[in-house]
């Protein structure tokens, strides 16, 4: 009895284990930078989105306030 209550302690630990190790390998830091090729107001998140993507080889863009006004945020995987 107590050997297999032994295993389903060590079945359980084992699936835990690489649970986490996977939750682990997903995350990923991502790191923001105003657009070095955007000017201007930027009011298009969809046209800060492409142009990140295509211009600057960013996973994704998005316009955000910063002051004065909005400017077109890229988002990188580091």
């Amino acid at each position: 009895m107590a050997s297999s209550y032994t295993v389903f302690l060590l079945l359980c630990l084992s699936i835990f284990l690489i649970a986490s190790t996977e939750v682990m390998m997903v995350e990923g830091r991502v790191c923001q930078r105003r657009s070095k090729t955007w000017t201007g107001f930027c009011g298009n998140t969809r046209g800060c989105d492409s142009q990140c993507k295509r211009w600057e080889h960013a996973s994704h863009g998005a316009c955000h306030a910063q002051f004065p006004g909005f400017a077109c945020f890229c988002y990188f995987n580091c």
